[in-house]
């Protein structure tokens, strides 16, 4: 079985069973882990030379990410949680002020390992930082848009396997 076959599988499979239904959401129900709760990104900055050229910071503008927990290890600690909302960031170049929107609102499956590594099964736009010689992308700020699969080290290097979709660096955008 494809790739491509297993994420939409698994993605159908959770919205189909109902457990990403806005009814169980509402009951605090779904998978018997609470159902759908807030999953807020905290805005960050990055230093000159570490992502882009330029000290940046991100920050959300729009900010409508929830998750719902599939699965947990023995000590609760997350197995498998399903993200999805709209996530809109502003891109700021710190050195000049220039700054760009990134809509970062995909929808992801994320699987953790218990050495720390993470797996993303994604269907649209996300935002990912590569730092230098750190992953399959050059360093930068990358919208990743498409259906594909990122694979995080413990020490989050990335690499990803794409089955279609577009890669654009924001960091162009504000230099």
């Amino acid at each position: 079985m494809s790739w491509r076959l297993k994420v939409g599988a698994a993605l159908t499979a959770v919205l189909v069973a109902g457990v990403a239904t806005p009814a169980t959401a509402a009951t605090g129900g779904g998978a018997g882990h609470g159902g759908w709760v807030p999953a807020p990104q905290p805005p960050f900055e990055v230093a000159a030379g570490t992502r882009c050229d330029f000290a940046a910071r991100v920050e959300p503008i729009v900010d409508e990410v929830r998750k719902l927990v599939l699965a947990e290890y023995p000590d609760g600690s997350p197995r498998r949680e399903l993200y999805t909302g709209a996530l809109i960031n502003r891109v700021t170049n710190l050195e000049t002020g220039a700054t760009s929107t990134a809509d970062a609102s995909g929808t992801s499956l994320v699987e953790y390992a218990t050495d720390g590594s993470m797996t993303w099964y994604v269907t649209g736009p996300v935002l990912l930082g590569f730092r230098e010689n750190a992953g399959s992308l050059p360093r930068g700020l990358w919208i990743v848009d498409g259906q594909f699969i990122v694979r995080f080290t413990p020490t989050f290097d990335k690499t990803i396997t794409m089955l279609h979709g577009t890669t654009h660096n924001v960091c162009t955008d504000v230099d």
